[in-house]
């Protein structure tokens, strides 16, 4: 009997023993089929040095291509008719507006005279809504009008009223903008998740001057400029030997000073300076030799504007949150490390550039931000700190991606002009 007893026990025991092997087995291939889908992102993503020369040398050939004739290249190359740049006597107060994303900002500033003197800065953001992104040029408009008649009203109560009736001002609009004048453009198509059909093709100054007109507020667009020339304008401000800008944001763009006479679908138009600023709309710009991913391919083929802004879609904080999205997606879908695949992971963009930043720089010895932003924003929890860490790894492979072809598109900005001869001889032109 004894012996029967022990014979039992000694099944069980196999059995129990049989039932966590297995446990082990079915869990390291979950695991293992998780950690083939980040190699395989790892892998597409690769930016050797030898890549990173090839897209150097595609953008310098690109930019060429832009200056020579319009739709001669992906970059687009516009004319800004901005001849002269802030020198940093200019005294007295100035308004502007800066549209270009999912926020704008209005500002009122103080400039004393003396380079990088600036007497006082009134700043107020405000987010667009989201419906007003797909909506008419006249919502939007209106409501960036409300906004802006609000902080004027705001900023000059209980101040001497101005000498001048009319006020002026600075527009940025960080749109793909041909060009008309200094103070005049239409806009060539939307990015950054805008579209809004009744305006393409629209000169942007007048839309928002008729939506001024209907708020009551008397004030005039002096000057338009996207975000990129008036990030080279303010760094001119503070430094005359600044010659290129480039913006990393919601989107992405770079600008420079080009010489006149090297722009050669410039010719035939008046400039006193020498060279101009010319606005790449670098978000365009794709090579074949850039890193893309199944995921990139996906993110374009869902997005507003398919087959389009192909490196402001591996660069920019709008986008780059939600290819993260989409690899934990295929995860969860490979495997059930993160749980039962969470609803939210379908929701496009859910995953903002600020959670996935947060996430990145998370050095908590538990990964804490990590685990809130899964469980508040993705509905994923009780995820071990495995799990955690692979996230944050994710993270790092699409952001090291955006900065090293960030970097690559600046080397080639300077790779056009490899002398430094042609920003030399602008530079001597402007003093």
């Amino acid at each position: 009997m004894g012996k029967v007893a022990v014979g039992v026990a000694a099944l069980a025991a196999c059995a129990v023993a049989g039932v966590v092997v297995g446990r082990r087995v079915r869990s390291r291939r979950k695991w293992k089929r998780v950690v083939g889908v980040l190699k395989e992102l790892e892998e597409a993503c690769e930016t050797p040095v030898g890549r990173l020369r090839q897209v150097v040398d595609a953008m310098a050939v690109e930019m060429h291509a832009g200056l020579a004739s319009e739709g001669g290249s992906k970059l687009k190359m516009l004319l800004t008719f901005v001849d002269h740049l802030p020198t940093g006597s200019e005294i007295g107060t100035y308004y502007a507006l800066d549209f270009g994303g999912t926020n704008f900002r209005v500002l009122r500033v103080q400039l004393g005279g003396r380079r990088s003197s600036i007497l006082s800065q009134d700043v107020e953001q405000r987010p667009i809504p989201q419906h007003l992104m797909t909506s008419t040029s006249e919502d939007l408009f209106d409501f960036i009008a409300s906004t802006l008649k609000q902080f004027v009203e705001k900023e000059e109560n209980g101040s001497e009223p101005s000498s001048v009736r009319t006020r002026e001002l600075g527009l940025t609009f960080s749109f793909p903008v041909r060009q008309l004048s200094i103070h005049s453009g239409i806009l060539i198509k939307w990015t950054k998740g805008f579209a809004i059909e009744n305006m393409v093709g629209k000169e942007v100054v007048g839309l928002l001057e008729a939506a001024l007109v209907r708020s009551g507020l008397d004030m005039r667009a002096a000057v338009l400029v996207n975000d990129a020339v008036g990030t080279l304008a303010l760094g001119h401000y503070d430094d005359a030997d600044t010659v290129a800008a480039v913006i990393i944001g919601t989107g992405t763009n770079a600008c420079y000073l080009e010489r006149a006479d090297a722009i050669i679908k410039c010719q035939g138009h008046l400039i006193t300076s020498g060279c101009m600023a010319v606005n790449m709309e670098w978000g365009n710009f794709w090579s074949s030799h850039l890193p893309r991913t199944s995921y990139d391919i996906d993110l374009d083929l869902e997005s507003p504007n398919p087959n389009d802004q192909g490196f402001e879609k591996m660069i920019s904080g709008i986008y780059l949150g939600d290819i993260v999205r989409r690899v934990i997606l295929r995860m969860s879908q490979e495997s059930d490390i993160f749980g039962p695949v969470s609803s939210r992971l379908s929701v496009p963009f859910i995953l903002q550039a600020p959670l996935l930043a947060a996430m990145h720089e998370d050095d908590s010895p538990e990964l804490k931000e990590v685990d809130k932003i899964l469980k508040e924003t993705l509905e994923i929890s009780e995820v071990s700190l495995k799990v955690r860490k692979l996230v944050v790894r994710i993270c790092d492979v699409v952001t090291r991606r955006a900065a090293r072809l960030a970097a690559a598109g600046i080397a080639g900005n300077l790779e056009e002009d490899r002398t430094g001869w042609k920003w030399w001889r602008c530079r001597r032109w402007k003093k």
